[in-house]
């Protein structure tokens, strides 16, 4: 630790986690630590009240080490415990089977063929590895053989440990195979790929046995990018710190690979058993996932260092299995469209060939939209930012155990009952619950289409300081915290910022192709968050459109869906190419109608009542 430097890049040397959500800007106030010995240069006045200050209370980011015999006390981060995303495949659902790959389809990035290989003979003038390609091209019929050195190394182990018998695994073109390994004997029926989701929150992994294409585990983890920032903007502006990149590179490749390992455990498989990888993530998680720097993101023109992915070894990337073995990445469209969501696209029937126009939204901390037919694609997106990941809210969680997720209110008194993840003490709300909170609240008028809370009924619940009003959702006694758990009016506005951001995004791109919400086919909803909401909620605040409700289809995680069918087939490997190639791609931060239908949906549920026609005040 040395004199000068921040608090958060002393805790990230020494290998302890600071929650910064807001990428280390000092904007979100979250990375509070306590000084308990030693002396600190500080600027967190601007943030933390005096009492705080005099406690020894300071902001991380904002404080730089003064005296390098020093010591700090780190909270533990309340909403990274017991998450709700569990190791199954609940969460994945394709709605139409047609769309699935078919026995048919089955053809991973690599493939085992066993063959044997004639024996050195001391008067051919053969080489072990002039046998190999000659074996490789009678078997195959392939007319290059490319054997990196890898392969090599190994080569003259494998042959005199089998008598010749070995099992080939390789990437390979009509006429053209690259070797990704050479086992000795017939390991043939021994050949497993990953499928790989890399979320902003939260990272999945897929386990899959060839050459039946049969799922066999399933595994899900936090991002360990979260402490450094909650949305992509977050994780840009913390891969500018010195060392950052760096650092996001390696907290994504632990998780990752703790996933892999995990895997291969539950298959009783070895790690390097894995030959080929399909990877989605979103623009930023894939540009800190290869170590590129995603500051291009974010300053115009909003241009990334790639969009469509060469395929690079699990090596080169940095993934704890076969070294050789190929990573096919989902191609973006945009700066903020990734391959989470060419993946997710897969799903819906919007991969099909139908006419009908469908809407797919991927709801997180960014929000992407997707709108067409068979004739053709646009797609968007909007940064809905943390709040419903609980991020900017004063008592705002993930989805863990002890988050409130369901909430009803007593129209007569205005006070509420909530349901908890886990049946435990509740400790904050996450993003279905504020939902349900701000859905109730409206409902039974004790919230106006302003987002203000009734300062003229008296309800124990609502208490006024100033001009700015606050709800006590549980009060300290019945808290797992000790504490009030509170919901402000500037929480409120976070919310419904949020929520705007969505609904006008997906207003607007309809409004290109001059359609209105009413002629959609199907609205997909994809993403872990959409499982848990409160479909009449959504609609009752206006983060959905008043619809029929029947066009509305949860599909959960779409983008491991979607990359599974990217890793078992190759017909959908190049279907996702060609949507990619499909879609235009509208920049929301250019188009000046943008910020006009934003501020339309900055109302509960809108300024334009007509367009919510089933949502009544309850008084």
């Amino acid at each position: 630790m040395s004199a000068g430097m921040t608090l958060v890049d002393a805790a990230l040397k020494a290998g302890v986690d600071i929650e910064t959500p807001c990428g280390a800007r000092g904007a979100c106030g979250r990375c509070i630590v306590r000084v308990v010995s030693g002396n600190v240069d500080t600027d967190s006045a601007g943030k933390l009240s005096g009492e705080q200050l005099d406690a020894g209370f300071v902001l991380a980011c904002r404080t730089r080490v003064a005296d390098t015999d020093l010591t700090i006390e780190v909270p533990q981060a309340k909403d990274l415990e017991g998450g709700q995303f569990g190791d199954s495949l609940e969460g994945i659902r394709v709605l139409n089977p047609s769309l699935m790959p078919g026995p048919q389809d089955i053809a991973p990035p690599t493939g085992k063929v066993t063959m044997d290989v004639s024996a050195a003979s001391g008067g051919d003038g053969l080489s072990d590895l002039d046998r190999f390609v000659m074996a490789m091209r009678d078997r195959t019929g392939a007319t290059r053989v490319n054997c990196p050195l890898g392969v090599v190394q190994t080569l003259a182990e494998s042959l005199r440990a089998s008598s010749g018998k070995l099992t080939v695994t390789s990437a390979h073109s009509d006429t053209r195979h690259t070797v990704v390994a050479v086992e000795p004997g017939d390991t043939g029926r021994r050949q497993y790929g990953v499928a790989i989701d890399i979320g902003t929150t939260t990272i999945a992994a897929l386990l899959v046995a060839f050459p039946e294409a049969r799922i066999v585990a399933v595994h899900a983890d936090y991002n360990g990018q979260v402490s450094c920032g909650l949305d992509v903007i977050s994780r840009i502006n913390y891969a500018r710190h010195k060392r950052g990149l760096d650092e996001l590179r390696k907290r994504v490749l632990e998780t990752v690979n703790g996933l892999i390992g995990l895997a291969a455990q539950s298959g009783e498989i070895r790690a390097r058993d894995i030959t080929s990888a399909a990877v989605s993530g979103n623009t930023t998680m894939i540009h800190l996932l290869l170590g590129l720097n995603p500051d291009y993101i974010r300053l115009e023109p909003y241009t990334p260092t790639l969009l469509d992915v060469p395929v690079f070894s699990a090596g080169d990337v940095g993934l704890d299995m076969c070294p050789r073995a190929p990573v096919v990445i989902s191609p973006a469209v945009g700066s903020y469209v990734g391959g989470d969501i060419t993946a997710g696209v897969l799903c819906t029937d919007l991969a099909a060939d139908a006419e009908d126009i469908c809407l797919f939204m991927d709801i997180g901390t960014n929000g992407e939209i997707v709108v067409g037919n068979r004739d053709f694609l646009m797609t968007c997106a909007c940064s809905a930012g943390p709040a419903f990941e609980g991020g900017g809210i004063g008592c705002g969680m993930r989805a863990a155990e002890g988050a409130i997720e369901r909430v009803e209110i007593d129209p007569k008194t205005g006070v509420a009952s909530v349901g908890v993840i886990g049946n435990a003490k509740p400790r904050g709300i996450c993003g279905s619950g504020m939902i349900s909170l701000l859905s109730g609240l409206f409902s039974a008028c004790w919230l106006d289409q302003a987002g203000k809370l009734d300062r003229d009924r008296p309800s124990p619940a609502i208490t006024v300081k100033g001009r700015r009003a606050a709800y006590t959702i549980v009060p300290a006694k019945k808290s797992g915290t000790g504490e009030d758990i509170v919901i402000t009016e500037l929480d409120i506005e976070n919310i419904v910022r949020a929520k705007a951001a969505v609904y006008s995004a997906c207003a607007m791109i309809l409004n290109q192709i001059g359609i209105g919400f009413e002629s959609l086919s199907k609205v997909y909803i994809a993403g872990g968050f959409g499982r848990y909401i409160d479909l009449d909620g959504a609609v009752a605040i206006g983060l959905l459109p008043d619809i029929e409700r029947s066009k509305f289809h949860f599909i959960g995680n779409s983008s491991l869906a979607g990359t599974y069918m990217l890793l078992v087939s190759e017909r959908h490997r190049r279907a996702q190419r060609e949507l990619a190639r499909r879609m235009t791609y509208i920049e929301l931060n250019t188009d000046p109608g943008y910020m006009d239908h934003y501020t339309a949906a900055l109302f509960l549920p809108h300024t334009d009542p007509g367009l919510f026609p089933s949502v009544h005040m309850g008084r």
